[in-house]
């Protein structure tokens, strides 16, 4: 699958303009020459997917969307257009004019596809749900096999099924699928489609189980039976979070997947938060953005991480979550916010995007003070402070060009370093001392990166931020 989408981020680079037949469009303008300072170019430089979910109205309908689209994201997933109730509606009758316009529009500009979804207990029309065992069987079969080989060679991969297990204490799912066929059905929907497609990369895709709880280990647990039968290539981590609350566990977790011999995918990621939004709140977006985005870049077999929507205002979470939203990387006029830049920096680029927001406040208490010194300064500030605990925001600005750097500070309370990312290192006594991971060492003079940590503290006492030294490896 690696050589499909080198292949198709091939046929495009330079000047070549590819005819869009379906939407009436060529390649953006946007994405050749931008490798420095866009998402796309950055993956591409690193081998990782950087996809979007993207609306096919959207696509049809609005220019300033699709060159986004083709200028950021090296990946598409069609948000509703190759779910069952939009390509067989009917029995036996199919519809693809939207799922090929996509398709088609991922080709003309060197984007890989990640299918979504085959088999899912919601947007499935009702004549599948009525089914005794024996036709809903026939019908999952005949259904799979018609759009894989439709998409044979042009989608690189498949969310086969989708949400299997339910959110009460790692149960199955209750439903239809599981109440006429058994459990049975998610092997059937994986031996077709590993027969209707050999070629494309499996996977088993859901939401809450970014961490380590029960609902994962029940994903684990069917996941470890599928691979034995080589019918499973990849987990999918939907990773719908709310701000702030990254899971402790998930960079475990995806290492345990992964040492069963499977790649791991972030697949439908959107941070959303309480509205309105406000700078403090944006920066904690990026700060979790990156963190995410980080896991992957530096896991070798994360093929790769899809957002879920372009625009705030073209995001799901608003209309299910009344009072939240603003869970994505651009605005509705297309401008960037800080959670870009952070996306762009996980994965190794820098640039021209908005610059990641300043916290809330520049009050001493909140905000450490760069010390002078020689070759790089840092930077603590209290980005989400609770009552027995408190989310930081790190940055080392380079003064120099850097191989590496080493920070160290000294607590004068009582907190104490819980969880980390983007830094390693002895962290978690009264005195820190981190440096860079593998990733994030090798900085130019003037260009900084971040990393994060949380703490905990006594109860009621106020988050200190030290003063940090920083230098050079």
């Amino acid at each position: 699958m690696l050589l499909n989408r080198q292949r198709r981020r091939a046929v495009i680079a330079g000047a070549v303009t590819v005819a869009t037949a379906a939407l009436g469009i060529g390649l953006s303008t946007q994405f050749a020459g931008a490798q420095a300072t866009t998402l796309r170019g950055a993956a591409d430089a690193i081998g990782k997917d950087i996809g979007v979910a993207v609306s096919y109205s959207q696509l049809v309908n609005n220019a300033s969307y699709r060159d986004t689209v083709a200028g950021e994201f090296n990946s598409l997933t069609a948000e509703n257009s190759m779910k069952w109730d939009a390509t067989e509606p009917q029995d036996g009758n199919y519809t693809f004019s939207q799922a090929d316009a996509i398709v088609d529009f991922a080709e003309a500009n060197g984007q890989s596809v990640h299918g979504h979804t085959f088999v899912w207990h919601s947007q499935t029309p009702s004549w599948v749900q009525g089914l005794n065992a024996t036709a809903m069987r026939t019908a999952m079969v005949d259904h799979i096999n018609t759009v894989a080989n439709r998409y044979e060679g042009r989608v690189d991969s498949w969310d086969v099924v989708n949400e299997v297990v339910s959110d009460n204490n790692g149960a199955m799912r209750d439903s239809f699928w599981l109440r006429t066929m058994g459990e049975g059905y998610i092997t059937t929907a994986f031996q077709t489609a590993r027969a209707a497609d050999p070629n494309a990369d499996l996977y088993i895709n859901d939401y809450s189980i970014d961490g380590i709880n029960a609902k994962s280990d029940t994903v684990y647990r069917i996941a470890q039976g599928l691979k034995s039968q080589n019918l499973l290539d990849g987990v999918g981590f939907q990773a719908h979070l709310i701000l702030g609350q990254v899971p402790s566990s998930m960079e475990a977790n995806l290492q345990r997947f992964v040492d069963l011999g499977l790649k791991v995918r972030i697949t439908e990621l959107d941070i959303r938060m309480n509205l309105p939004a406000d700078s403090a709140k944006l920066q904690q977006q990026a700060n979790d953005y990156q963190r995410v985005v980080e896991m992957c870049a530096e896991l070798l077999d994360c093929s790769g991480v899809t957002v879920w929507g372009l625009r705030d205002g073209d995001s799901w979470v608003p209309g299910t979550f009344p009072g939240t939203g603003a869970p994505l990387l651009f605005n509705d006029d297309y401008s960037k916010k800080p959670a870009y830049t952070a996306v762009l920096n996980a994965l190794g680029g820098g640039g021209t995007g908005n610059p990641t927001t300043t916290p809330a406040t520049s009050d001493p208490a909140t905000t450490s003070p760069p010390p002078t010194g020689s070759g790089c300064t840092a930077t603590l500030s209290v980005s989400s402070p609770w009552n027995t605990g408190a989310t930081y925001s790190a940055t080392v600005k380079a003064d120099q060009n850097l191989n590496g750097w080493k920070v160290t500070w000294t607590w004068p309370g009582s907190e104490r370093i819980s969880n980390a990312w983007s830094v390693t290192g002895t962290l978690t006594g009264a005195t820190v001392n981190g440096a860079n991971e593998s990733y994030n060492g090798t900085l130019a003079a003037g260009q900084s990166t971040t990393f994060g940590f949380n703490i905990t503290k006594a109860d009621g006492s106020t988050a200190s931020t030290p003063t940090v030294t920083c230098t050079p490896a």
